[in-house]
C-alpha cells in the first residue's frame, strides 16, 4: 500500500549567510547519513550578502567593501556551484531530498516543478530560461537565464537555483528575486544587471511560502511536518561552521 513520505518544513529563518549555508550543509549531511527526513525550508539573509558559487574564485575587489543602508554586505561561499547572487530583497528556498533519478537537468526540473506550480497559484507564470553556456562569462547569476533558471513572461529572471549532490542525496537551493534594490544591484553588477520585475503588489512573503508549500506537497507527494530547528540541532550546526 502506498504511504506518503513525511518531509520536514523548517519555518522561515532570518540569519546571516554563513549560518544559512551551514544549515543547508548540515541538512544535506544529516539526510545523506539517514538521520534526517527530506526537508524544505525558506530563509532570508541578514545582513544582505553576495553568495559566491563553490568554484567561483574571481570576483571584483570592491565587493568586499560594499554597504547597504549602513550595513556591510557579507561575502559568503555557497556549497553549491554557479555564479554570484545578491541576497537583498529576495527569498531563498532549499530542498534536501534523495531518490530522484535522471540527469542533473532532469532532477533540477523535478524539483523546480513545485516552484512553477506554486507561483502559478499566485498568478505568476514561469518558464525555463534559454541561454546557453555563455553564462560562464557573466559573474552575475541573474545576468543570464539558463535552462535551470525560471523566468517571467517578460524575460526577467525570477529564480536562480544551484545544486549539490552527494551520491543520491541532493541539496538544491535558489534565490527568488522579490524586491531588489536597483541601486545596490547596479553597484554590485553594473547597470546591465537590472531587469524590472513586475510582481503583484499584494504578494507577501507569507503568501508566497504558503503557495510554495502547498505546491511542494502535491509535487513531491508528501506530508509536511512543521518543525523548527532545536537547540541541540543549532549547537551541531554552529559547531561545524567553516
Amino acid at each position: 500500500m502506498h504511504s506518503t513520505q513525511v518531509w520536514r518544513l523548517i519555518p522561515l529563518l532570518e540569519a546571516d549567510g554563513n549560518v544559512q549555508m551551514a544549515v543547508d550543509r548540515w541538512l544535506l549531511e544529516q539526510h545523506y547519513s539517514g538521520k534526517h527526513p527530506p526537508t524544505l525550508r525558506f530563509y532570508t539573509w541578514s545582513p544582505p550578502a553576495i553568495s559566491l558559487g563553490y568554484h567561483q574564485r574571481q570576483f571584483p575587489e570592491h565587493w568586499q567593501h560594499l554597504t547597504w543602508q549602513g550595513q556591510k554586505l557579507d561575502l559568503v561561499r555557497r556549497p553549491t556551484g554557479g555564479r554570484a547572487v545578491l541576497h537583498q530583497g529576495d527569498l531563498t528556498y532549499a530542498v534536501v531530498t534523495s531518490g530522484l533519478t535522471g540527469s542533473r537537468l532532469q532532477v533540477y526540473e523535478k524539483i523546480c516543478e513545485f516552484l512553477i506550480q506554486g507561483w502559478r497559484l499566485l498568478g505568476v507564470e514561469l518558464h525555463y530560461g534559454t541561454e546557453g553556456r555563455g553564462y560562464i562569462h557573466n559573474p552575475n547569476c541573474f545576468g543570464t537565464a539558463t535552462s535551470a533558471d525560471l523566468v517571467l513572461p517578460d524575460g526577467g529572471k525570477l529564480i536562480g537555483s544551484a545544486q549539490l549532490r552527494r551520491s543520491g542525496t541532493i541539496l538544491q537551493h535558489g534565490s527568488m528575486r522579490l524586491q531588489p534594490d536597483a541601486q545596490l544591484l547596479n553597484q554590485v553588477f553594473g547597470a546591465e544587471s537590472f531587469t524590472t520585475l513586475q510582481l503583484p503588489q499584494s504578494l507577501s512573503v507569507e503568501k508566497i511560502i504558503a503557495a510554495l508549500v502547498a505546491a511542494a506537497s502535491n509535487c513531491f507527494d508528501m506530508q509536511i511536518e512543521l518543525k523548527p530547528l532545536s537547540q541541540c540541532e543549532w549547537e551541531e550546526i554552529l559547531a561545524h561552521q567553516p
